[in-house]
């Protein structure tokens, strides 16, 4: 009788106790939970046209003042471009601070200009009033003479809050249409040599000139400080030794047109200006007399300038300013 070998429960399930190593790692890892990845963080930030919006809404906040080179060009102080080229070369200070390009002028600034005090306040924006002055000769257009000669400046009104300016000027020995104004803008800008305003002047000689001499004027000539010319001439008449020409330059250098007819050895007897780019000296209107630019007469001006005419709103109305004579004699 052969004898049973003993039975072990163990042994009857081989495949549940006899897995090899690779087997029992396999089930591990199916058992083990699966990592799950980290998602980046999403860094929030403002929606695009949010800031642009934003940006926008800064822009659109008034700013307080007015630029410094604008409050002195009206005040006659330099042109926009001269002031500009100051406050590069570090000349102006606001309130004890070296101005920069952009500063603004507020109410109760101090404002210096090579270490003087200007009073800016009294430039501040107000109605723009252009006199037409017809100057005599023996008169200077200047404020002070220590000779004590006649001044433009004391024919006249009075300005309570500015000083008249004048586009360009008029040697002692001319006569003519001087423009006045106390908007230092508006001259400037009339006076700049990037306008070439025509000047035309009325001319007595003394002789007879030939055609030849007025062709070499019109070409040009060689002065002193470069070459000159008449960009027009036209004889006026005259009978005897008198003949009067009319001519017009573009340029206001000092003394230019006796300088020109001297070039050529002719004698000016006399010399009156009567046009300063569209303005003419008006008929009848009287040596030391003045005419005062009306309300469409000055948006012509303005036009002619390439300037925006900006006034200030006042409670009470002008009246529409008439042919008027100094009180001075």
């Amino acid at each position: 009788m052969k004898s049973k070998k003993p039975t072990n429960d163990s042994s009857s399930s081989p495949s549940r106790t006899n897995k090899t190593p690779k087997q029992q790692r396999r089930n591990q890892q199916k058992q083990a939970p699966k990592a799950t990845e980290a998602k980046p963080v999403k860094t929030v930030t403002k929606p695009e046209y949010i800031s642009k919006a934003t940006h926008k809404n800064e822009r659109t906040q008034p700013e307080v003042g007015e630029r410094i080179q604008k409050v002195l060009a009206r005040g006659g102080i330099g042109s926009r471009r001269e002031i500009e080229r100051w406050i590069d070369e570090g000349r102006l200070k606001l309130n004890h601070n070296i101005v920069k390009l952009g500063d603004r002028l507020k109410e109760g600034d101090h404002l210096q200009l090579n270490e003087r005090v200007v009073h800016w306040e009294k430039f501040a924006i107000q109605p723009t009033r252009v006199l037409l002055y017809h100057k005599p000769t023996g008169e200077i257009v200047t404020r002070r003479d220590p000779q004590g000669r006649p001044l433009v400046f004391t024919q006249l009104p009075e300005l309570l809050t500015a000083r008249w300016i004048s586009v360009g000027r008029l040697d002692i020995n001319t006569s003519g249409l001087l423009l006045v104004t106390n908007n230092g803008e508006l001259a400037n800008q009339l006076m700049h040599p990037s306008t070439e305003v025509e000047r035309e002047y009325a001319v007595r000689i003394l002789g007879d000139v030939s055609d030849a001499t007025l062709e070499k004027l019109k070409q040009g000539v060689e002065l002193e400080d470069g070459i000159a010319k008449f960009d027009a001439i036209r004889f006026f008449g005259g009978e005897g030794a008198n003949k009067w020409y009319h001519v017009i330059v573009n340029e206001g250098r000092n003394r230019l047109v006796r300088r020109l007819w001297e070039s050529q050895e002719v004698v000016v007897s006399r010399l009156m200006r009567v046009r300063y780019g569209p303005i003419v000296l008006p008929d009848g209107l009287r040596t030391r007399d003045f005419y005062e630019l009306t309300d469409k007469e000055l948006d012509l001006l303005f036009e002619f300038a390439g300037l925006e005419r900006v006034e200030p709103v006042v409670n009470s109305t002008k009246p529409e300013p008439k042919r008027q004579s100094s009180k001075k004699r």
